[in-house]
């Protein structure tokens, strides 16, 4: 029973003592710890670096997804994550590295500095810093400007087909071996050339060394003038390669959409589409994210709320291989930001700050925003979160694996993933849009009384054009309003960016080869409609090529 003087306060639970810096190292055993990742894990310099580096090339090599010689390109923001993976691609393209790196790397980076309220002063500054760690690097580099979605191509979001070059499938090996067997082939042609003292029967040591010196220099004079015409094409100090109608064409875009968080899905959309042209106008078939295990932990929650449930496999995954020529990777998806931040300060990586659209937001400013502060503060008390989220996100896998099956499938018009929206109606996407009809739907004793007059089309006036419509199909013409044309590009996306359509106020900001990619399968559509009578079913056209 109860007493009363029997003390009830709560009596502090035994934890078990955390791990610190003045223990041993818990790989080599010998050295002192100077940093501890998680509860018992603490590693010294020296071990923490190995550990570092593995992680980064197992990924890599149990992947088996970037063969030898390929053309990669890595998208550098000047971050922590981005500026140490570019860290880790330099050390493995060293001689010296025991497990080399075998593919040529270029970077780019997305200014996006005129949606971020900066002026040209202060980007150019910011240009100018990652300008000189991207040549530090010795990487070609290409900088690229988010005003530059007014110039892409109309043809930026039509299918393309997976190149059989890109797609080695079992033969990886093979191809090891046959790009060991070039560069030995190469080195021993190197050797048995002759040189210029050679030719002349030139015997003294001192003549042979000298020439080789010369030769030595005209090969640097070739190499820095390539490099400077290379990185003349896009430096920052000439002129800029947009006009001032694409700034404020692209301010005025961001400034109609309503929410941040719709400006943050579409700028990360617009953010594709530069990478995946860049990457197709320079010959590179890979594209490298810098995303973090504990970005991409946000990521798969944010994407959920977000209605992104049917993608979470390829946006969260490895390899996203949405494009078909051209495939991302993630090559930092195992390590986690503490990891990163440590790796930064003890081996003195640089990287540079550049605002974002959410700096300074408050934590409920997105949906974004609000699951990266939710998923932080639950780590700083649950250690595995991160960790358990992300070992989640692993065993997602697409519905359709097969990657024929995948190029015939209809994809979004924003995000080019496979469409969402294609089911039943006995199901929740049907549901949610019959619930937002009746929700717009009002009582008759609600709408309010106003007098109907007919409209005359295109906004003339006089008599004679009432009830006519003047066949321009334009803005002003009631018979192809905006609703329309709402309606129709909604039809195209699937139900995540939807919800970012929704939130602007006018299609009409969009860059124009979204909206040329919209109507170009509209039409499509409508011809496919007029001699679908006349086309074959998938298992009609199979049994008659089988007999």
């Amino acid at each position: 029973m109860c007493e009363a003087e029997e003390d009830y306060t709560e009596q502090p639970l035994d934890r078990a003592a955390a791990a610190s810096v003045a223990q041993k190292c818990m790989k080599c055993k010998d050295s002192s710890a100077v940093l501890v990742i998680r509860v018992g894990d603490a590693f010294c310099k020296s071990c923490f670096k190995e550990y570092f580096v593995h992680k980064f090339r197992a990924m890599l090599g149990k992947t088996r997804l970037i063969f030898p010689g390929e053309q990669v390109l890595l998208a550098l923001s000047g971050g922590p994550t981005s500026s140490a993976m570019l860290c880790q691609v330099q050390e493995g393209l060293c001689r010296e590295a025991p497990k080399k790196l075998r593919f040529s790397p270029g970077i780019v980076h997305i200014d996006e500095g005129a949606v971020c309220g900066r002026s040209l002063e202060e980007r150019r500054g910011t240009l100018s810093q990652l300008e000189g760690m991207f040549q530090a690097s010795g990487f070609p580099y290409h900088m690229v400007y988010l005003e530059e979605v007014f110039k892409l191509p109309n043809s930026m979001l039509q299918s393309v087909s997976s190149s059989p070059a890109s797609h080695h499938g079992e033969n990886y090996k093979e191809a090891v071996d046959g790009f060991l067997q070039k560069q030995r082939e190469t080195l021993i042609h190197a050797e048995q050339r002759p040189t210029v003292v050679e030719q002349l029967n030139v015997t003294p040591s001192e003549d042979q060394a000298q020439t080789k010196l010369a030769q030595l220099n005209i090969c640097d004079l070739f190499s820095k003038e390539n490099t400077v015409s290379t990185f003349s094409e896009t430096s920052t100090y000439g002129k800029w390669p947009f006009n001032l109608t694409q700034t404020e064409a692209i301010k005025e875009l961001f400034s109609s959409i309503k929410t941040l968080t719709a400006k943050e899905e579409l700028l990360q959309t617009l953010r594709h589409h530069l990478l995946l042209h860049t990457a197709r106008i320079k010959g590179y078939t890979k594209i490298m994210l810098g995303d973090s295990c504990t970005r991409l932990a946000v990521k798969l929650l944010t994407n959920i709320s977000l209605g992104r449930g049917a993608s979470l496999a390829i946006d969260t995954g490895f390899s996203d291989n949405r494009y078909g020529d051209i495939m991302i990777v993630r090559p930092m998806r195992e390590y986690s930001s503490k990891e990163i931040a440590f790796y930064n300060k003890l081996f003195d990586v640089p990287n540079i700050f550049t605002p974002a659209l959410d700096t300074k937001a408050n934590d409920k400013a997105s949906i974004h925003r609000l699951t990266e502060s939710f998923v932080n503060k639950l780590q700083t008390d649950f250690p595995s979160t991160v960790s358990t989220v992300y070992r989640t996100s692993e065993k997602l896998n697409t519905a359709c694996c097969d990657l024929n099956c995948t190029e015939q499938m209809e994809k979004c018009l924003l995000c080019l993933c496979a469409m969402d929206t294609k089911v039943e109606e006995a199901s929740a996407f049907h549901a949610t849009l019959l619930s937002e009809k009746l929700s717009l739907k009002q009582s008759p004793d609600q709408m309010p009384v106003k007098e109907v007059t007919e409209q005359p089309c295109c906004g003339g006036d006089g008599e004679e054009q009432k009830g006519k419509c003047c066949g321009a199909h334009s803005e002003a013409c009631y018979s192809t309003g905006s609703s329309n044309r709402t309606t129709d590009l909604l039809s195209l996306l699937c139900y995540s960016c939807r919800l970012t359509v929704k939130d602007m106020v006018s299609l009409d900001l969009l860059p124009q080869y979204v909206l040329s990619e919209a109507e170009r399968r509209k039409r499509r559509a409508q011809v496919r409609e007029q001699i679908q009578e006349f086309l074959l079913a998938p298992e009609e056209e199979t049994d008659t090529i089988s007999s």
